[in-house]
């Protein structure tokens, strides 16, 4: 039987516009593994990787135009959030060349032999080497920076791993078009094209993560689908670690005082997170645990006229639709849950931001109102009103993992009087990044960010966003007694790599 064909399809109408690939086979899966695989060791050289690594961002930059424009064909996302994920997306791989050129992230320790500890030391010399081939599967919502050339993928090859990505159906035209551009950097710098695979189609995906040849996984959408290859990744006769970022509520904690204190800003700020990017982000606030009484009050009458003021956008694609508008309408069918601004369609191919409000005393005990503790993907968020600390604590105790935790706090607060620290302490068990007096959307890309959780928003204690993203792709290996002369450079006592390493105790940069 032939291959189904992959169609580029516009968001905005729902129609098909161009044939783009056909569907993998399991033959052609085989083939791209195989061929990533033999790459490996063009990616041994720590200089000819990070130069692979910025002439590809160099190539990106260069294809700017080109690149967006069928971007924004295929998710209707805008040429301006297209522009600047672009250019994040040439940082993160520019931010990991800088990272192979260090070398710390191979963490070089060495010890020579001491006979008088105990037990004696023998000499020992440890280092991270790259795990192999590594599948990445792209998101719908970030196709630069969660895709093809996105945060798995450069921080993989930074690692010296090959790359198969699985192209997400939402923008399978600009995962060509991207694809093409890493492999001719590759190409300039002597390594081999089928250092970056791309394949295409549900069972081309399936087929990737049971592959004999591939060593570790990264994945960014849903929990269903997450969760599918995360056992798969489990079952396989060699286990492999499987990176996936899954879902997230993303709580949000408002204090009465912080409420009195700056309502309108508050909500303002409320509205312009939760319908960013047509409420899209993984971050989006999607929880909110708000007040009752005046404060409260006023805070939601900024969130009811900002959200107001918020224009019917598209969403990636029309599964999604109506999946938002079937999960909000589900939601607000719930006794005692009200709509000031009701979400849902806005057109034939639009959704409309808005959300609801509810009892937090709802929410505190197992029932029906469970729904709305979980992440509804697209511009509407769940506002719980609490009446006292005890009732918001109880349904903080009923979260699972999330990738985002905030608290906004009064001037006071934030000084330390009050149930500041105390609110921090609950939150930091239910998220991998805490914020105070900010908004979720919007991960930097920097040294100490953390852009994971606790299952369900990841499925490993690892980051897929900033400088230790690559520590996923990498494993440690000791050599005990080995001569000099068949050391690895990186382990040799006279360094000659020049790498920041701790010899006999002792850092040295």
């Amino acid at each position: 039987m032939a291959a189904a064909p992959v169609w580029s399809v516009d968001p905005r109408t729902g129609k098909q516009r161009e044939q783009v690939a056909v569907e993998a086979t399991a033959q052609e899966v085989d083939t791209t593994v195989r061929a990533a695989h033999a790459a490996r060791g063009a990616l041994a050289d720590r200089a000819v990787r990070s130069a692979f690594l910025r002439a590809a961002a160099d190539g990106l930059e260069a294809s700017k135009d080109h690149l967006v424009e069928a971007a924004d064909a295929e998710t209707a996302l805008g040429p301006v959030r297209l522009t600047g994920e672009l250019a994040r997306t040439c940082y993160q791989l520019r931010a990991f060349a800088d990272i192979v050129d260090e070398g710390a992230f191979l963490d070089v320790v060495i010890n020579h032999p001491d006979d008088t500890a105990t037990p004696p030391i023998p000499d020992l010399r440890r280092y991270k080497v790259p795990l192999g081939v590594v599948a990445v599967y792209s998101a719908s919502n970030f196709p630069f920076a969660f895709s093809v050339a996105g945060g798995d993928t450069a921080s993989a090859l930074g690692a010296g791993c090959p790359v198969v990505v699985k192209a997400h159906p939402d923008h399978p035209a600009l995962s060509e078009l991207v694809a093409s551009v890493l492999r001719r950097a590759a190409a300039a710098h002597g390594i081999p094209e089928g250092v970056v695979g791309l394949v295409h189609g549900f069972e081309a995906g399936i087929g990737l993560i049971k592959h004999p040849l591939v060593t570790a996984a990264g994945f960014t959408g849903s929990i269903r689908g997450g969760r599918a290859l995360f056992d798969a990744a489990a079952a396989r006769p060699v286990p492999i670690p499987f990176h996936g970022e899954l879902g997230s509520l993303n709580p949000v904690v408002i204090t009465e005082a912080a409420a009195a204190e700056r309502a309108e800003a508050i909500g303002a700020g409320l509205a312009g997170s939760m319908t960013l990017g047509v409420g899209q982000f993984c971050v989006k606030p999607g929880l909110v645990l708000a007040p009752s009484g005046a404060p409260g009050d006023r805070l939601l009458k900024s969130l009811t006229d900002a959200v107001s003021d918020t224009e019917a956008g598209v969403l990636l694609d029309h599964r999604m639709r109506d999946n938002f508008v079937a999960g909000v309408a589900e939601r607000a069918e719930l006794p005692d849950v009200d709509s000031p601004v009701t979400p849902g369609a806005g057109g034939e191919h639009t959704v409309s931001a808005g959300f609801l409000t509810v009892a937090a005393d709802k929410l505190t005990s197992e029932g029906a109102y469970d729904l709305l503790l979980e992440e509804c993907f697209g511009p509407v968020t769940v506002v719980a009103r609490y009446d006292d600390d005890a009732q918001a604590q109880a349904v903080l105790s009923r979260l699972p993992g999330n990738l985002t935790a905030t608290v906004h706090l009064s001037t006071e607060e934030a000084a330390g009087e009050g149930r500041g620290a105390e609110i921090l302490a609950e939150l930091t068990p239910l998220a991998g990044r805490v914020l105070v007096n900010g908004w979720p959307t919007g991960v930097a890309v920097a040294p100490a960010q953390h852009h994971g959780g606790p299952y369900p928003a990841t499925t490993s204690t690892s980051t897929s966003v900033g400088g230790t993203a690559i520590e996923r792709w990498l494993r440690p290996v000791a050599y005990q007694n080995a001569p000099q002369a068949l050391l690895p450079a990186e382990l040799k006592d006279d360094n000659p790599l020049g790498l920041p390493r701790r010899f006999n105790g002792r850092l040295e940069r």
